[in-house]
């Protein structure tokens, strides 16, 4: 071997070595560099709807926590405690906020915070166990109050997409997306609330979420988060919200006169009669047993039973159907009325004596 190839072998294997230790030097410096961002384009068409529904509506959405009076039997001392925390929404100027009843259920006091931070005392304006509804009012704070839009819940269809905003375990502000998975869902609530025609949605509900809003995807509010179906207590994909429908006449009436109050015909009945009536005369349907003067049924002329001195009495009128719905039993026609408002006319189908007529009533004020 001659000494130029020999002195080139000799180079390229120092060379080797070289590399062999400085390469992982190089590499170092490569990757210790932050590394080039590449651009993403365009958000999808469904990513612009969901930042827009959030950025429209997180201003409208709050944050409750309530306290409880302890009272100690030994000094007497009183003192509140944490008893739990839930979610709401503003529905107006003027401070007014909706949330569940089970939300402020029990509690001595309750605290609303708004999408600035703060925490604002509220007061009970009027509460509904049998619907589940509650309505709270704070002072008006300017420019940080934002009341939801309202939308319907009779138009809706299985298969849209909805978005739940709350405070899942205390988690303010978070939104979750999901479809509706099923309508005219009835749940029985632990409080003892019997909730129709609910909406059923797989977007995620947790334990917070209660009293929060259920949004279409333009925005609007068409239910009121309530419950989840779990047997952990958290998100199963199962969900429920109160119909907006429902929820907008209720919380009229409770910002109106403090308490739900049902629309009434101004009848009175019992449905040991009814049930007399099916089982002597086949014939299933609500006796008119007595008319208050002034209401609605004494103006279109319900005729009441009759009653003798010696306990027998005949029947007056019969109503079998509400706006073509029929009603067998005093509860059927108290939950067929509660879909209407007061002051809405509804159509009455009657039995009198051996004839069918059909009655206009307008709806007052139940007791």
């Amino acid at each position: 071997m001659s000494a130029r190839r020999l002195f080139a072998y000799t180079i390229s294997f120092m060379l080797l070595i070289l590399a062999w230790r400085i390469a992982p030097i190089i590499e170092v410096m490569i990757s210790a560099k932050p590394k080039p961002i590449t651009p993403r384009g365009e958000l999808a068409a469904i990513e612009k709807t969901n930042i827009s529904i959030f950025e429209h509506s997180k201003d409208s959405v709050v944050y409750i926590s309530t306290l409880q009076t302890v009272v100690d039997p030994w000094s007497r001392s009183v003192w509140d405690v944490p008893r739990g925390t839930g979610s709401g929404f503003v529905w107006d100027k003027f401070g007014h906020i909706v949330t569940n009843f089970h939300v402020i259920e029990g509690a001595s006091s309750a605290r609303v915070r708004l999408s600035n931070g703060v925490d604002y005392p509220a007061t009970l304006v009027g509460a509904d166990p049998s619907h589940d509804l509650a309505v709270l009012k704070i002072d008006p704070v300017l420019n940080v109050m934002k009341p939801v839009i309202i939308g319907d819940s009779k138009s809706l269809k299985v298969g849209q997409i909805v978005y739940a905003i709350g405070n899942p375990f205390g988690l303010d502000w978070t939104m979750t997306m999901g479809i509706i998975s099923a309508l005219d869902r009835v749940i029985d609530e632990e409080s003892g609330a019997k909730i129709k025609h609910a909406i059923q949605t797989d977007a995620a509900i947790n334990p917070g979420n209660s009293g929060g809003p259920l949004l279409d995807s333009a925005g609007r509010v068409i239910g009121v988060n309530t419950a989840i179906y779990s047997p952990s207590g958290a998100s199963a994909g199962i969900g429920f919200a109160i119909p907006i429908d429902l929820v907008n006449r209720v919380v009229s009436r409770l910002i109106a006169y403090g308490r739900y109050v049902k629309p009434s015909l101004g009848i009175e009945s019992d449905d040991r009669v009814n049930a007399m009536l099916k089982r002597r005369y086949g014939i299933e349907g609500v006796a008119v047993l007595s008319v208050r003067v002034g209401s609605g049924a004494y103006k279109a002329g319900l005729v009441p039973a009759k009653f003798y001195p010696d306990g027998t009495f005949e029947f007056g009128d019969i109503i079998l159907k509400v706006n073509g719905k029929r009603v067998k039993s005093l509860e059927e026609l108290d939950e067929v009325l509660d879909n209407f408002s007061i002051g809405d006319r509804v159509v009455l189908e009657v039995l009198r004596g051996d004839k069918t007529i059909e009655l206009p009533v307008i709806l007052a004020r139940g007791g």
